[in-house]
């Protein structure tokens, strides 16, 4: 089966909205082997929501629309499905009841726009919405199935397990397998002249390279009604593709380089302090992110201004003089200094000019420098990133954590090489 969402709102049209709840909706129905062939964005003009019905029954055996089922004028979705279908509204008067309940449970007085929301299409079974108002509604056959579910997020998914219930009775055998590899440190334009040849050759998988700050995802993906078939050939691909990417890659399930690092930090039982300018305090905001994050790591300093980094951790004033704030020995300075300071296995230190102003032909922005040390020895790392400078900082962060996990990867025996 395939399925279509519409979003609905024309304020999703503008800079200020962002529809979330279709990617809620994909992974469900994903779930239940039922693919997402069509997403679309309809602002509230009458005729325009028609069309995207038609359009959209035409295609597919499932419609989902989001959003447009509240008490205003601009509230259409009722009214367009029914003239595509066919059909008339009528009050229920069952829905009209526990509106009224819930306007009386909260001690408010209800609109007579509220009774809009009672407005039922002929043939349609109710879902019930105990976080709001707006119920959503299913209308279906034996061929087709269109769901109506409310806009906010937290109404539509805690309506949506009747709707999957009523789509799993539905649904065929085939389901959706996949993987997702995360690389670190390594270009697409690389990553993909390796892989090419190998998922070019499984066409039953389809294989997705993102780009996003500081890292490559690689998204498997397989439909096949056969679980250990689909499970072995995915199994085959990520094993191959690990393999040509190398100690790049970072994890094969998906997780975030802060869990990475964190798994490793506990499987060491060692920890870990930061001292950080340019990307201030952005790594121990991803280290403490990890639950349990307090069995490895110790703490972190931001140390923006120089007084600071002379101040709190004595890097030696005539050091930042000599080599200037942006430079591989005070981040080596701050990463030695930040680890005896918190008692760590391991300090990091991170100094860079995250821009948009502060870089010179010698160091421009972007321009960062991170240091690992464990005490023996300290590596140091000159990186230069392209972006504006929320985009330097994360790629700041994620560099850094890397530098620990290549740590761990080579044996503890001293920190990474570059």
């Amino acid at each position: 089966m395939k399925a279509e969402i519409i979003a609905i709102g024309s304020e999703l049209l503008t800079p200020y909205r962002l529809d979330t709840n279709s990617l809620f909706l994909t992974d469900r129905l994903n779930r239940l082997g039922i693919e997402v062939a069509r997403k679309a964005v309809v602002g509230d003009s009458h005729a325009d929501l028609c069309a995207a019905f038609r359009e959209s029954l035409n295609r597919v055996e499932v419609v989902i629309s989001i959003g447009g089922l509240g008490p205003t004028e601009d509230d259409l979705t009722r009214e367009a499905l029914v003239e595509v279908l066919g059909r008339k509204l009528k009050l229920n008067d069952a829905v009209l009841r526990g509106i009224e309940e819930r306007f009386r449970r909260y001690g408010r007085t209800m609109s007579d726009t509220n009774r809009k929301q009672a407005m039922v299409p002929d043939g349609a079974d109710i879902l019930e919405n105990k976080r709001g108002t707006a119920p959503g509604l299913w209308i279906g056959d034996a061929s087709r199935f269109i769901i109506l579910l409310p806009g906010p997020p937290n109404e539509l998914q805690g309506m949506w397990p009747q709707a999957e219930e009523r789509l799993q009775r539905h649904a065929g055998s085939v389901r959706l397998h996949t993987r997702e590899l995360r690389v670190a440190g390594m270009p697409e334009s690389e990553i993909d002249a390796r892989i090419a040849p190998i998922y070019t050759s499984y066409p039953d998988a389809q294989t997705t390279i993102l780009a996003a700050p500081g890292e490559i995802q690689i998204h498997l993906r397989a439909w096949n009604a056969d679980a250990a078939a689909a499970e072995k050939l995915l199994s085959e691909i990520t094993e191959r593709i690990a393999m040509a990417i190398g100690e790049s890659v970072y994890t094969l399930e998906g997780e975030t380089l802060e869990d990475v690092v964190a798994r490793q930090l506990n499987l060491n039982s060692a920890t870990i302090a930061a001292a950080e300018s340019c990307t201030g305090g952005l790594v121990a905001e991803r280290l403490t992110r990890v639950p349990g994050s307090s069995t490895f790591f110790v703490g972190g300093m931001v140390c923006y201004a120089n007084e600071m980094k002379t101040g709190w951790l004595d890097v030696p004033r005539e050091l930042i003089e000599a080599k200037g704030a942006v430079s591989a020995e005070v981040a080596a300075a701050l990463a030695d200094a930040v680890r005896r300071s918190a008692g760590a296995t391991l300090g990091l230190g991170i100094t860079g000019i995250a821009g948009p102003g502060g870089g010179s032909p010698e160091k421009p922005t972007g321009t960062v420098h991170i240091a690992l040390s464990n005490g023996a020895a300290t590596k140091e790392r000159r990186f230069h990133f392209p972006g504006d400078r929320e985009r330097v900082r994360w790629q700041a962060s994620q560099m850094a954590l890397d530098m620990v996990r290549r740590y761990f990867l080579y044996g503890s025996g001293g920190p990474a090489k570059g």
